[in-house]
Order: structure tokens, then sequence, then C-alpha cells
């Protein structure tokens, strides 16, 4: 540049090019922003996530007073807990991948725009009709986000420190914002509906507050994906793994479907389960337990971090398996502090499983095609949050509730031992 060669009178040639410097590369038809806008970015599409995630389990402890009010009986809880995994599924089918054609960031928005469709649908339409249709729309809203959000925060990170190794960090806090907001819902809902009043209102009253704000700083978030050139024809998200890494591809789905496997018995039939078996009826007591469950697993995640995917598979597994087996005799045993304990266990292997799943799933392909790829892995995971759930509804209508759950965490155990394994296999 001249102002290098040259003599040099005066300091203000340099303000340029230290403004040049902090700005990146912006993608095709987006304005350049600057690193620290990235890293607001960053923290802005964490908090909407973080939100989205908690307002989704908000209603675990209430499923309890809705039930005792409408008189309602367990099944309906499953059905109405199913409405939201088929809204997850189908959103993440028909567009949980277009954020990698039409950007990060209007995904986003809409996903947040959705929940906030959904809080006023708790608060205006309170029945049971109400009640499934809200749940359904709360999970098309989590289904337009999760693999948006995880590949967005990986990007703006990138961005925001100019190293491609904060990445692996990035997963990392999405991991724990995605399990950490489920948890804190279960939380904020029972604390919420235990100390004050009306607690089938409060509580979507606070959210819709947190997802407006959460929808204004996104907003402000810098878009961190090329528009494509030519129009590119719609089409469903296909499940179906990346050329050449079929074996590794499906590993990861399917560790990721026994993980969520276990979270859908938290925030759907245990509540029940406890005030029925165990005669828990404190509402804060039941958002404590489901909140204990997915705190551990996001805390899993972080306190493990360093670990390689392959020790993470390995240690999530002995704790999953070792939390669900004490889950099952403190069942039998009628002991509540073991069957809140061994959750609380099994919870942080399903953070460590399911965070190797997706980290796994989302390093076989190039930025390009992650929001694709990670949609059809939560794809498969939330299949695991939904259908085995479902088929404990419907057994429960002609099976004792010890049977019924006995049989679903042999089946979990059996499936994560298999699929862990083999992603064990795969990971680094």
């Amino acid at each position: 540049m001249s102002s290098t060669t040259g003599p040099v009178t005066t300091s203000a040639p340099t303000a340029p090019v230290v403004r040049a410097a902090q700005h990146v590369t912006a993608p095709r038809g987006h304005r350049a922003h600057t690193r620290r806008r990235h890293g607001f970015g960053f923290w802005a599409v964490a908090f909407a996530f973080l939100s989205v995630m908690a307002f989704a389990t908000v209603p675990a402890p209430l499923y309890v007073i809705y039930q005792a009010r409408d008189g309602f009986p367990t099944f309906t809880t499953t059905v109405v807990f199913a409405a939201y995994g088929v809204g997850v599924v189908a959103s993440l089918f028909l567009a949980g991948h277009l954020s990698d054609v039409h950007g990060r960031r209007p995904l986003v928005l809409l996903s947040v725009a959705v929940e906030l469709l959904a809080a006023v649908l708790f608060l205006v339409w309170d029945d049971v009709a109400g009640l499934v249709v809200a749940r359904l729309v709360t999970g098309l809203g989590v289904g337009l986000l999760t693999a948006t959000a995880t590949a967005h925060l990986a990007e703006l990170r990138v961005r925001a420190t100019g190293s491609s190794a904060s990445a692996g960090g990035a997963s990392v806090a999405a991991g724990a914002v995605n399990l950490g907001g489920l948890s804190l819902g279960a939380l904020v809902g029972g604390a919420l509906a235990e100390f004050v009043g009306q607690p089938l209102v409060v509580p979507y009253v606070v959210f819709v507050v947190a997802l407006a704000v959460a929808f204004v700083l996104v907003l402000a978030a810098p878009e961190t994906v090329d528009r494509p050139e030519q129009p590119v024809p719609y089409r469903p998200q296909r499940v179906q793994a990346p050329e050449g890494q079929a074996g590794t591809f499906w590993a990861a789905g399917a560790a990721a479907f026994a993980a969520l496997a276990v979270q859908g018995l938290f925030t759907s039939v245990a509540p029940t389960f406890l005030g029925t078996t165990f005669h828990v009826t404190d509402r804060l007591a039941a958002g404590a337990t489901t909140f204990g469950v997915f705190a551990a697993s996001a805390l899993s995640q972080i306190v493990f971090a360093k670990l390689s995917q392959r020790r993470q598979v390995r240690l999530g597994l002995v704790l999953l398996v070792v939390g669900l087996v004490v889950l099952a005799v403190a069942a039998v045993v009628l002991q509540v502090a073991g069957f809140i304990g061994g959750g609380v266990v099994a919870g942080a292997g399903v953070g460590l499983l399911f965070r190797a799943s997706i980290a796994r799933a989302g390093s076989l392909v190039g930025p390009e095609q992650r929001g694709g790829v990670l949609a059809a892995t939560f794809l498969i995971a939330y299949a695991g949050l939904t259908v085995p759930v479902v088929a404990v509804g419907a057994a429960l209508l002609v099976v004792p509730t010890l049977p019924v759950l006995l049989a679903y965490v042999v089946f979990v155990v059996a499936l994560a031992l298999v699929a862990g394994t083999r992603l064990a296999a795969h990971a680094e």
C-alpha cells in the first residue's frame, strides 16, 4: 500500500486499514460486519436458542395441573407430548435444511416467531384441543431452529475469532444450550406454577417477553451463508448419509435417537409417574426432576468437552446404562430418590452421547451442506424423542405402569449399547 512505501506524515491513513482488518468477508448479498458484531451475533443466537428450547419444556411440570383440571387420562398427556414430537419431526423434514439455501438468520427469526405464536395459543386456547395445537406449533418452531442454530453458532464463532478451531467450542456451546434450555424451561415452569398465581398463564407470559427480546437481538446477528446465484428447487429433507459416510452417519443418528429417548421419558411420562406412583405432586418437584436430568446433560458436555469423541461416547454409555438401571431398580422398590438420581446420572450420559453424535455427523461434510446433514441427524434424534413415548402411552392403556417403564429401560439400554459401540468405533 502507498501508505507504507512513502513518508508517513500523519496517522490518519492507517485508520481505514484497521477498520478493514476488523471486518469479515460477507456472504453473497449481505454487507460485511466486524468480528465484534459476529461475536454479538453468537450470543444473540445462543440466547434465542436457549429461549426456544426452554419454552419447549415449560409445560412438562404443568401437565399434572391440566390433567387435574380437565380430568383426562395419562394417555392424553402422551398425545399432547406426541403432538410436539410430530411438529419437530415434520418441521425438520420439511424445512430444517433450508438455512443452507435461504440463510441462517431468517430461519432463526422464523422459529422465534413461531414460538411466540405457540405461547399466545397457550394463553388464549387452554382446553385439551388447544394444548395439542400449541404443542404442535411449539414443535414446528423447535424443528426449524435446532440444526439451523447449531450451524449458525459455529459459523459466527469462527468469524468472530478468525480461527476455524473455535468451531469445536461453538459445538459444545450449542449442545449445552440445546439441552440446558430444555432443563431451564422445566424448572422455570415448575417454580412459577408453585409460587406464582395463575400457573397456566404466568409461565407463558414470561416466555412471550423472553422470545420477543430474542427476536430483536437476532435481528442484529450477521448472516453467514451465501445466497445461491441460481434458484434452488425445493425438496424435503433427505435422511441419507453423505457419500462414503454411511456407517458413521447412521451410527451417529441411532446414538442420538437412543439419547433423546431417555429425555422423552422425562418430558412426558416421568412427571405423571412421580405423581401416581411416588405421590410427588409438588409442581416444583416435578419441574426440578426434569431440570436435573437435562441440566446434567448440559453440564456433562461442558465438563468433559476436552475428551476425545470416542471417550465421550464410552463414558456417556456407562453413565446412561448405570443411571437407567438405578432408575429401574428404584421404581421396583419404590425409592423416589433413586428414581430421580438414576435419571440425573442417565441424563449426564445422554449429554455426552448426544453431543458426540451431533458433532460427528456435522464433521462429515463442509459448511455448504452442514445444515442439511445436521437436520437429518436431528430428524432421527427427535424420532427417538417421540416414537418410544407414544408407544409407552399406548401400552399404558392396557399394561400397568411399572412393566411398561421397565420394558422402556431395557429397550433404550440395548439400543444405546449397540449404537454407541458402533459410534465409538467411528469416532475420533
